[in-house]
């Protein structure tokens, strides 16, 4: 008898066990949906999971992520507005609504956003962005200098990224800063040789050069 009930016990933990895997295989993740491109599918989960929960910060973030690809920036920064009335401290929350502010052209507010990233987190998983986009933003301003430093530490942390060396060479390149200009465009080339605006701005820059 003691035999049949431990076999029952054992039998009952099995199965309670299949259920609890079953129904986590089966319950949606947005976060998978969003890293395979599906970003509407996304959308739609965190969507659900908020109508449940309006507090769950990881579905504002993910609903965030998933309108910006989609460029949808007005309902990424109602999200995201209300993700940072959950938590004003989650990094995540900040670069986003320093990214949506950036592609709306609200410069200034982009680059409060991103300096507030910086001073939360010196290697966040999106640093390199951060820079990337400060040294745009600096570029639109005409203040070159700036983007130079903000893009020197961008490409510091993607050196393979060959778009922004070229953006770094041009903005070194309107401060005046022919010799690190042609570096980075050579760098840039180095990386694509098919790159045209590299190579445009490397014999813009050797014919400035030249005038010298």
């Amino acid at each position: 008898m003691k035999t049949y009930f431990r076999a029952s016990a054992c039998l009952f933990f099995f199965f309670s066990i299949l259920h609890t895997v079953n129904a986590q295989m089966q319950t949606p993740d947005a976060l998978a949906e969003y890293r395979a491109g599906n970003y509407d599918r996304a959308i739609q989960i965190c969507r659900d999971e908020l109508s449940i929960n309006p507090n769950n910060l990881e579905s504002h973030v993910v609903i965030c992520w998933s309108l910006v690809r989609l460029n949808r920036y007005e309902e990424a920064m109602r999200y995201a507005r209300a993700g940072r009335s959950i938590s004003r401290f989650d990094v995540r929350i900040t670069e986003i609504l320093g990214e949506i502010s950036y592609y709306q052209g609200l410069n200034n507010e982009a680059l409060q956003y991103f300096q507030e990233y910086i001073s939360m987190t010196a290697e966040g998983q999106r640093i390199e962005m951060v820079y990337y986009f400060m040294g745009e933003i600096f570029i639109r301003q005409g203040r070159f200098r700036h983007a130079d430093i903000a893009l020197t530490t961008a490409v510091h942390w993607v050196p393979g990224n060959a778009a922004w060396w070229v953006r770094l060479a041009y903005a070194r390149e309107n401060a005046g800063e022919l010799n690190n200009a042609l570096d980075a465009y050579e760098k840039a080339l180095a990386l694509n040789p098919q790159m045209t605006d590299a190579q445009r701005g490397l014999d813009r820059t050797k014919r400035a050069m030249g005038g010298q």
